[in-house]
């Protein structure tokens, strides 16, 4: 198995205040791992640190074989990594294709169009709204196009933090479903979610973070009928 991005030993501060310590984790190609934790645990510090914001106090992060922990947020994006951030961060006066374009500036216009059409056949709501200003859509579809317009980057590596974050129960549904979609074409991701449940279906793999350290990991089955998983991120049930 061909691992495509590793932390060792990351340490984050701010400031005085360590908001990671002595991180290691692996993903490894055609996986989805998930990572999960309590409101600030540090999963999002984590993710960001990936392309630098914040830049990590010591230790690696290896992408392809090359430490990407002091490069730009530019050179890491133009290499095959995408983020979906928190929030669904899409441009709310621009239409929906104009969103779509702007995922393609890592990797320039050539293949646009026929990604376009490809996050269309994906994302079947998309195409309905494709003039519509994404300021109109509802959260939901807003998540979508925020997925999608990372997707647009013909990633190596899709990086999502939590996709789930305020939508209703069966909109998150379909926004896992659709992520299951994305994974059966051999798409890699890496999924910071708080809702355990879901992410852990999802997910081949797990890391739990507590406090800004890895406390757990195993198969995502294994951690969702783990006793201490079940009772602090599952509700006890």
């Amino acid at each position: 198995m061909t691992t495509l991005m590793e932390f060792k030993d990351v340490d984050v501060h701010y400031g005085p205040i360590q908001a990671l310590k002595k991180v290691s984790l692996t993903v490894n190609e055609g996986e989805i791992v998930t990572l999960i934790g309590a409101n600030g645990a540090g999963k999002s510090t984590l993710l960001m640190s990936i392309f630098g914001q914040p830049r990590i106090s010591s230790g690696e992060i290896i992408y392809r074989g090359e430490d990407i922990s002091q490069k730009s947020a530019h050179y890491v994006a133009s290499h095959g990594l995408a983020q979906s951030p928190e929030g669904r961060r899409i441009f709310p006066s621009m239409s929906v294709e104009e969103n779509l374009l702007m995922g393609t500036i890592p990797i320039g216009m050539d293949h646009a169009e026929e990604d376009m059409q490809k996050m269309f056949e994906l994302f079947p709501r998309l195409l309905e709204r494709r003039n519509q200003r994404a300021s109109t859509m509802s959260g939901g579809e807003q998540q979508m196009l925020a997925i999608a317009r990372a997707l647009m980057s013909r990633p190596k590596l899709l990086l999502l933090d939590e996709p789930s974050l305020g939508l209703a129960p069966i909109i998150v549904k379909q926004i896992f479903q659709i992520l299951k979609d994305v994974a059966s074409t051999g798409m890699t991701i890496f999924l910071v979610e708080q809702n355990a449940n879901h992410a852990l279906k999802l997910a081949n793999r797990g890391y739990v973070m507590v406090n800004g350290e890895i406390r757990m990991t195993g198969t995502g089955a294994e951690l969702l009928v783990n006793p201490e998983v079940r009772e602090a991120y599952l509700g006890g049930h």
